[in-house]
């Protein structure tokens, strides 16, 4: 952790009888008193007076828990919200490296076996993906220099329900994603790309599906 105090590392017994490692963290001097929104230093507003904690990932088959003492700050954009710390991002109960670590291993398990795996909740795992998608997705423009792009459409829970896919061919990766194989789902990704970016498409593969030829021949015409 960054721009953390640690304090103290103890062994304690839980509710359930299992040991935990518990260590007690304050926030730097230089990173404290931030609202958790815009990261602006604000006047504090009031402290908790009961301690919380985070959980982090596990040292072996021990799980790990950051305690500290949380406090609000009066923030003149965003009102009045819980201060930033450095560890963890807003509004969740895990740090960020086990959130990240849960993102990244999603990538390559099922959300069950994951939860499983870190033993949390899988509605916890749901959650996580969610913020750390958000907090990517404004720092990452995936995008941008697309030039070969692959579009197919998935399955998925069960029932006739879709999600259309469009794929970078140069780097392999997933770029877009909508619900429904649809002309209208097909033409938001177009919208997102824009115009000029939809130009320098050089090659576009799909299946033979009428509805996508028809959409990339009116928004990609210059793609084969």
């Amino acid at each position: 952790v960054e721009h953390t105090v640690i304090e103290s590392v103890e062994l304690e017994t839980d509710g359930r009888g299992q040991e935990v490692l518990v260590a007690r963290v304050r926030v730097k001097a230089g990173a404290a008193r931030r609202c958790s929104r815009c990261q602006r230093r604000c006047p504090g507003y009031d402290t908790s007076p009961a301690p919380r904690r985070w959980r982090s990932l596990d040292v072996g088959t021990t799980q790990v828990y950051l305690q500290a003492t949380t406090s609000r700050v009066a923030c003149a954009e965003h009102g009045v919200v819980v201060a930033a710390v450095p560890w963890a991002r807003p509004g969740s109960r895990f740090t960020a490296a086990f959130e990240d670590t849960a993102a990244w291993l999603v990538c390559h398990a099922t959300l069950s076996v994951v939860a499983m795996l870190l033993r949390v909740a899988w509605r916890s795992v749901a959650d996580i993906i969610t913020r750390v998608v958000a907090e990517r997705a404004g720092k990452i423009d995936r995008l941008a220099g697309l030039r070969r792009i692959g579009i197919d459409e998935i399955s998925y829970r069960k029932g006739q329900r879709y999600l259309l896919c469009v794929v970078d061919h140069d780097t392999g990766r997933l770029v877009w994603a909508g619900k429904n194989r649809t002309q209208d789902t097909l033409g938001r990704f177009f919208d997102d790309l824009g115009a000029d970016r939809a130009a320098q498409l050089t090659h576009v593969s799909a299946d033979g599906a009428q509805w996508i030829h028809d959409v990339v021949a009116a928004r990609a015409p210059k793609a084969v």
